[in-house]
């Protein structure tokens, strides 16, 4: 054994909030051969594996997780050195969001708009995906999931809630009148998710407020739900905080027809230990709370 490097307790760092030797060196703006030399001299330094297969990624062993904290105190100091002398070091990096297609629009958007006009050399990537929470979080710092996910080595965070409701856009009503209950809503076509493709419990039970419904469009994504409603295909099953904008869509059955979900947050713990990370993510949880009666579908 002998000493460790410090270049390699930051690959270290690196391979271990992404879980990939790819996206660590893509990062690093290294080759990611020089990535797996660098891990196994790193091992071979300090006498035990640090890193272990987990199905598609690297995930940090017990003694792992030791060495990161020091691989966190070697980025501190040399962050300390960049700046003016007593200010804080500036926030810098990539942090890529995985969420659903509205709370990448109305909540994760404007959250990091707030975090880039404080710390521009923050870059936030969106991706937009309605799917459950992965197991192995390779290449994406945040997941937003619907429903408390189950996961292995990852925290997750209850954001908060928001609701579906029912609606009609008011040419659709005006036609083919107003469902005065649930069960005259089987008589319209109900515009949502597609059903051997919505990966996501809580979406799918969301949908079993009438015994059956027709299908009329469906799709994978919430904003054609939202145009497909308002140029009068059906009902459609919509988020109240996407619908709401809206003035040609009405609230049908509100009190019989609001089924609530909730939003949560997951990422690695060394994930959210990076200034950048953590900024993106109060920045999210102060949106949250900012549109909570909005989310709720509050008048």
């Amino acid at each position: 054994m002998g000493l460790p490097s410090a270049d390699d307790l930051l690959i270290l760092l690196a391979v271990g909030r992404t879980g990939r030797y790819v996206t660590a060196a893509e990062h690093l703006g290294i080759n990611h051969t020089t990535i797996s030399r660098r891990i196994a001299a790193l091992e071979e330094a300090i006498g035990a594996r640090v890193l272990t297969r987990v199905g598609g990624s690297w995930e940090l062993t017990d003694r792992g997780r030791e060495v990161l904290a020091a691989a966190e105190a070697v980025e501190t100091a040399v962050q300390s050195l960049s700046g003016s002398p007593g200010q804080s070091p500036t926030l810098a990096g990539v942090v890529r969001i995985s969420a659903t297609d509205g709370f990448s629009a109305y909540i994760a958007a404007p959250a990091a708009a707030q975090v880039q006009r404080h710390h521009p050399k923050v870059a936030v990537e969106i991706v937009a995906a309605t799917r459950r929470a992965s197991q192995q979080r390779s290449g994406v710092d945040i997941e937003i999931v619907v429903g408390a996910p189950t996961v292995r080595r990852a925290l997750a965070i209850r954001l908060g809630d928001y609701c579906l409701g029912l609606y009609g856009s008011r040419d659709y009503l005006a036609e083919r009148g107003t469902p005065t209950s649930v069960d005259e809503v089987v008589d319209h076509p109900l515009v949502y998710f597609i059903d051997s493709m919505l990966q996501v419990d809580d979406l799918d039970l969301a949908a079993n407020f009438a015994p059956a419904t027709q299908e009329s469009i469906s799709s994978t994504n919430v904003f054609v739900h939202v145009e497909a409603t308002r140029a009068a295909a059906g009902l459609g099953l919509l988020p109240c905080f996407m619908a709401d904008r809206w003035p040609d869509l009405v609230r049908v059955l509100p009190e019989a027809v609001s089924p609530r979900l909730t939003y949560w947050l997951v990422t690695r713990a060394e994930t959210l230990r990076r200034p950048e990370v953590s900024a993106v993510v109060e920045a999210i949880r102060r949106q949250m709370a900012d549109q909570h009666d909005i989310l709720l579908g509050a008048p």
